[in-house]
């Protein structure tokens, strides 16, 4: 079994103060991507993930071991194959996507497709993780767990700039307080993130902690993005088209040029499900 798990932009990220659970509130619009990677579910001899290329934990074994707590699924040990494409700590949200859509899988190889379960575990892996359990335009509050569905906006091109580096989430948010960046819950709450536009409060912090943000942003703008912002916590940067083809066409003239740069749209309401 395979299914695609889709990159998410926050066309908005606003960002208030720290939760008892130590978690920022957020408030966002969030949409999913072409740029996917691919995952693919099969029987194996004991439950594990293989993520060649990429070290250390992955959410995706805790997504596993938390399908099978939380459902009491006693089915035969899973072996998840991981293909990345998104960027790695990048702001993109691949590690939550990855979660999200191995949650997609164990539900359909199980036959236990009941949201409210598997929207609670999403919860609990990460902030990112609920909103991409059924990947699709939304308003995503809270620490990551309120999610409202939206209808699909018009379409549009994005601009994917990768970046060497990698930035730590923690240590991007843990700057934007350094900052000041962070809003009361009084101003969180009276904002409305359809109106406010390509804003993310944490790109500050992601530019003080990564110098070459900066030059990504001038590039975007210049390849004829009408919005450039840094993407989630960062370090990649986006540029924002109002036609898709006019991203692929800057994507191309820049990959002419020796820069690493990908053109996406946003991904099919359809293209990944719990049914």
């Amino acid at each position: 079994m395979r299914e695609l798990a889709p990159a998410k932009l926050n066309l908005c990220l606003l960002i208030g103060p720290t939760r008892e659970d130590g978690r920022h509130e957020l408030l966002s619009v969030m949409a999913p991507i072409t740029l996917c990677d691919l995952l693919e579910l099969s029987d194996g001899e004991r439950d594990e993930v293989h993520c060649p290329g990429v070290e250390g934990p992955n959410l995706v074994e805790r997504a596993l071991a938390g399908f099978r707590a939380a459902t009491g699924w006693a089915g035969p040990p899973q072996r998840i194959e991981i293909t990345k494409r998104i960027p790695v700590a990048a702001g993109l949200g691949g590690g939550s996507a990855d979660a999200a859509a191995a949650l997609r899988l164990l539900a359909r190889r199980s036959g236990r497709r009941e949201r409210a379960p598997l929207l609670a575990l999403a919860a609990e892996l990460g902030s990112d993780v609920a909103s991409q359990l059924e990947p699709a335009r939304a308003i995503v509050r809270g620490g990551g767990e309120s999610v409202e569905r939206l209808a699909d906006g018009p379409p549009f091109g994005v601009l994917v700039l990768p970046a060497q580096a990698e930035l730590s989430t923690a240590a991007v948010y843990r700057e934007a307080d350094r900052l000041g960046s962070p809003r009361s819950a009084q101003a969180l709450a009276a904002l409305d993130p359809l109106a406010v536009g390509a804003l993310n409060d944490l790109q500050a912090a992601a530019r003080s902690l990564e110098p070459t943000i900066a030059a990504a942003l001038e590039l975007a703008t210049a390849a004829g993005a009408r919005e450039a912002l840094v993407a989630g916590s960062g370090p990649t940067v986006i540029g924002l088209f109002d036609r898709p083809q006019a991203a692929v066409a800057a994507a191309a003239a820049l990959l002419a040029d020796g820069v690493a740069a990908i053109a996406a749209r946003p991904f099919p309401r359809a293209g990944a499900s719990l049914g």
